[in-house]
């Protein structure tokens, strides 16, 4: 039985980063919403609140019965959890005179609490909240404060539950991972046994026992995710996996044949199908974002299920979901507002009949790339930038042609070529280009050019979900500009876009 953490979601942007903090540590752990709180046995060893866009003060905010944990399980209150733990206590919170937001330092660490060891009095953390503790709940006694909070920290005597202020998840907290490792493995007690090592090894068996001697049907697409997936379950059940890898025409420039060869030299039972021609006919003259994803999404299934079915017998379908697909589907108040069409997690058309095995349905992206790397996937696989699924359909503004593929591949080239030669490509998290519907004057020679513009877009992220562009060197980018208007024809303006998420997405539809 594997020890658990239960993070409960009051909708914080920062919850994630707990999960991830504590499996930083070797722990695994779960997110659920605050209102499905799960059963749960003795695998579970502590739970953790989350923060919250909420104020406790508001009519209708979250508020859990925590009875089903408290002083049964160590319980850890973070930001708009520690509010709730005091309001709930007899304790008064109040709206701050100005929001207290970004870096802060420590006044006060009981350096002797068994929460606060190893938390220097100085150390830097980090706020992000508009209310704060002006009270201590009944019980409870201060641990910690900064200059301007008070009751940054606490603890309720004789049992063991806490509330802090800031958020030891994020970065800016210098000692944060040290308190969060004191509340997981100090006071809830957990060894720390989650590696990769032991994750293929329970995956694999679980496999086994579920799929039998089943055939699974997986679509690769040459990312992390797929890759992991195809290679956990070759390692299950071997030839009984059939692997499909779809040629949909907007790819990067020689992707599909690099990436084949590489999965067959991995031993990997994998067919590849050249779609390009029915992927391009059904996107011709479209330009709406949203209507491109959907149409790719349609081709694919369509594609797919005509390959799967010359397949005999076949019972599964696999999919690399990974486990932040898997919260957005869950989330507090049910899946967020569409920015961009998603995958469903776990859902195919139902003329497919197919059951759905999910090998990576637990695992962040960093997680998925060290089982990776334990498994033995290429570094030039693992090591790949995200790259969207509908491809460069959505990183050519407006329709698509066949002309505007070529150019954008070309330049996609020399840009990730010249990233990799500059070395790079590993201190950036993803780059790509954009074809801009936008022509613009330039001069070549003696004559006059009417001609193409493109995007240069490079950003440094840990999991997409927030990024900032890579400050790329100017030398660099007049290089890559000055090779792109030399050799693809078709281009006179190259520019680079300097947008962080938020507000800008990463990819421009």
């Amino acid at each position: 039985m594997q020890e658990t953490i239960l993070i409960l979601d009051f909708g914080s942007q920062y919850t994630q980063l707990i999960a991830r903090r504590v499996r930083e540590l070797n722990v695994y752990c779960e997110i659920h919403p605050y209102n499905k709180i799960p059963t749960y046995g003795t695998e579970v060893k502590g739970v953790i609140l989350s923060g919250s866009p909420f104020s406790v003060r508001q009519d209708g905010s979250p508020a859990p019965d925590l009875s089903v944990f408290r002083g049964k399980l160590p319980l850890l209150g973070v930001c708009y959890g520690a509010q709730y733990l005091a309001q709930s206590n007899g304790g008064s919170v109040e709206a701050s005179d100005s929001r207290e937001y970004g870096r802060s330092n420590l006044s006060f660490s009981d350096g002797k609490h068994e929460l606060m060891k190893g938390v220097p009095e100085t150390s830097q953390v980090w706020m992000s909240h508009g209310d704060t503790i002006k009270k201590l709940p009944i019980g409870a006694k201060l641990i910690g404060s900064t200059k301007d909070v008070e009751v940054a920290a606490f603890a309720f005597e004789g049992e063991k539950t806490y509330g802090i202020q800031f958020h030891p998840e994020v970065t800016h907290s210098i000692d944060g991972l040290t308190l969060l490792r004191n509340f997981v493995v100090g006071i809830c007690g957990c060894n720390q046994s989650h590696t990769a090592d032991s994750f293929i090894d329970s995956t694999v068996a679980q496999l086994k026992a579920q799929l039998g001697n089943d055939k699974v049907v997986l679509g690769l697409s040459g990312g992390v995710d797929s890759s992991v997936a195809a290679m956990i379950l070759d390692k299950a059940i071997g030839k009984n996996l059939y692997c499909i890898f779809v040629d949909n025409g907007l790819l990067r420039k020689n992707e599909f044949e690099t990436v084949l060869q590489t999965y067959q030299g991995l031993g990997l039972n994998v067919k590849g199908v050249d779609s390009k021609a029915e992927f391009l006919g059904e996107l011709a003259g479209v330009s709406d974002p949203e209507t491109k994803r959907k149409i790719i999404g349609r081709v694919f299934i369509e594609v797919f299920d005509k390959e799967a079915h010359q397949i005999e017998d076949v019972k599964w379908l696999a999919q690399g979901t990974i486990y932040p697909d898997v919260i957005e589907s869950i989330s507090v108040n049910g899946p967020s507002a569409t920015i961009k069409s998603h995958h469903n997690v776990g859902g195919l058309p139902d003329f497919m009949k197919l059951k759905v095995v999910e090998p990576l349905n637990t695992l962040f992206k960093d997680e998925v790339r060290e089982v990776g790397k334990h498994l033995g996937l290429p570094e030039r696989l693992l090591g790949r930038h995200p790259f969207p699924g509908p491809g460069l359909a959505i990183r050519i503004l407006g329709d698509i042609t066949p002309e505007k593929i070529r150019i954008l591949q070309e330049v996609d080239y020399i840009f990730i070529s010249s990233l990799l030669e500059a070395d790079l490509y590993d201190d950036v998290w993803q780059a790509g280009a954009i074809f801009l519907p936008v022509n613009s004057v330039g001069v070549m020679g003696d004559e006059r050019t009417y001609e193409n513009a493109v995007c240069l877009r490079a950003v440094s992220s840990r999991d997409g979900m927030t990024a900032d562009w890579c400050h790329l060197p100017y030398e660099f980018l007049a290089k890559v500009s000055n090779e792109i208007i030399n050799k693809v024809r078709g281009i006179n303006r190259v520019v680079y876009d300097i947008s962080s998420k938020p507000p800008a997405t990463i990819e421009w539809e």
